[in-house]
């Protein structure tokens, strides 16, 4: 049966984003109504949402009062989501206000509500804007930070709307019943592949596109979490709902992350990290025709999971990741143990699965002891698997639905 999704547009120049939002909730089999706000419909006209939904479109309480549309959307809806979600629409909902068909549609609603900001970055920052963000937060509802960006003119910064397919990626799994159980946690994804530069040409780097770590960050996402993703050489859009920092080599990824860390709840090392940097960097590109090169000297690069692990905060989780071809018992608890961290995610890498495939499987070592193997299936559920594990030790109960004993 197709859920019924209220999408609410706000009045924002990225309105024209949400048709693109709206086709994509439609082609995946969703009955979608679109309520905009009366000056959202400055900007995208009662007739496209109509043309491209097939359900009638209004914005005030009294087309239709007969059905009585202002109480009847919100109790009939699987998912409630605002995109664009204004600085005035944000207000609105946060005071309770039904001033309009959109905001007595929020009032009614005890379906998930999902809000996609967007507006110019000092309306995002500014205090009355975060306090609002964080009253919807503690209400329940799942308030994604907007990207940053090229805003209207030349302006730019956070305060983007996200991309329509991330945000649609995070209504999915509020529709397939997503867990609220990071709600006011802080978590840490790092994601990618380093890259350690041999000259301004070439470098020693992985296969690693980044796939896995933004999975884990929509994950948390959708589950409530305030998510900082520190991304190493990734092409994918945002995860939305994130702040990303981006970096390129091992060194920058172990500052960037020990900066994000500090107050984390979580921290989630999904990252394939170099163990090895050249030991100097040519600063011109080396010629063939010069004769072979000198032997490449490697030095090492610090060890970011060992030194979270090492310097963790109060009740703080730290989550290993490892992408292995010796993926045995024996080899996974050594690295466990030498790492310190409280899960080691093994993942085997090669036969269609790990670095750039839309597949993975693993097994997790917990600390205590505790396996919990993750069959093969789409990257969007091993994120699943870990952050229940990671919810489970954040409430101090260890890891949840763990099986004992090696796999």
């Amino acid at each position: 049966m197709p859920a019924r999704v209220v999408l609410g547009v706000g009045a924002g120049i990225a309105a024209y984003k949400s048709c693109e939002l709206l086709r994509l909730l439609t082609e995946s089999g969703h009955r979608v109504r679109v309520v905009p706000t009366r000056d959202a419909l400055r900007f995208v006209g009662a007739a496209t949402w109509a043309a491209l939904s097939g359900e009638p479109v209004t914005a005030d309480a009294w087309t239709d009062a007969a059905e009585v549309p202002h109480v009847r959307l919100g109790q009939q809806a699987d998912l409630v989501l605002v995109a664009p979600a204004t600085a005035d629409l944000l207000a609105r909902a946060a005071a309770g206000m039904a001033d309009d068909l959109l905001t007595a549609t929020l009032l009614t609603a005890r379906c998930p509500v999902l809000y996609a900001p967007a507006m110019h970055t000092e309306m995002w920052e500014h205090p009355a804007t975060q306090a609002n963000v964080s009253l919807l937060r503690g209400r329940g509802a799942v308030v994604l930070d907007p990207a940053a960006g090229r805003l209207t003119g030349a302006d730019s910064g956070p305060g983007r709307l996200p991309e329509p397919a991330e945000i649609l990626a995070v209504a999915l799994r509020l529709l397939a019943g997503t867990p609220r159980d990071l709600a006011g946690r802080r978590v840490v994804v790092s994601a990618g592949g380093t890259r350690e530069e041999i000259d301004p040409v070439r470098f020693l780097g992985n296969w690693s596109t980044g796939a896995q770590g933004y999975a884990l960050a929509r994950t948390a996402a959708a589950r409530g979490a305030e998510v900082t993703v520190v991304a190493a050489n990734v092409a994918l859009p945002d995860p939305a709902g994130a702040k990303v920092v981006r970096v390129v080599s091992a060194r920058e990824m172990h500052d960037a992350v020990l900066a994000a860390a500090a107050g984390a709840d979580a921290v989630v090392m999904a990252a394939a990290v170099a163990d090895y940097r050249p030991e100097a960097r040519s600063a011109v590109k080396i010629k063939k025709d010069a004769g072979p090169p000198e032997p490449l000297r490697l030095a090492a690069n610090p060890d970011i999971l060992a030194g979270l692990a090492r310097h963790r905060g109060p009740g703080q989780v730290i989550v290993g990741f490892a992408a292995e071809t010796d993926t045995s018992a024996e080899a996974a608890r050594a690295k466990l143990a030498r790492k310190g961290c409280d899960l080691l995610v093994v993942n085997p890498v090669g036969g269609g699965l790990g670095f750039g495939a839309p597949d993975n499987e693993a097994v997790v070592y917990a600390a205590d002891g505790t396996v919990t193997p993750i069959p093969r299936g789409p990257k969007e559920a091993l994120a699943g698997v870990v952050w229940d594990l990671v919810a489970a030790l954040l409430r101090g109960s260890g890891p949840a639905g763990a099986a004992a004993g090696p796999r």
